[in-house]
């Protein structure tokens, strides 16, 4: 148990931070599941830099390794370009 005040703060600020990201992780993956189950070759396109938006900021946040979301990225564009 923490016992100095600035101890007990950042165990509030962890555990907002923690909600926050995991918010931020889970619609990601939504949304490059959505983007992969997608047919429509246009449709795709436009949903593309959304995702890849999102992916960024996550990296950028450090929550994601930037080689993951590189990876990610490649992935996706690849297979929207392949439709």
């Amino acid at each position: 148990m923490a016992h100095h005040k600035s101890a007990k703060k950042r165990i509030r600020q962890d555990a907002k931070k923690r909600i926050q990201n995991r918010y931020y992780k889970k619609t990601t993956r939504s949304a490059i599941k959505k983007l992969r189950e997608m047919e429509d070759k246009a449709e795709a396109g436009k949903y593309l830099p959304k995702v890849v938006s999102m992916i960024d900021r996550l990296v950028k946040r450090s929550s994601w390794h930037k080689n993951k979301g590189s990876n990610l990225k490649s992935k996706l564009m690849r297979q929207v370009a392949g439709m």
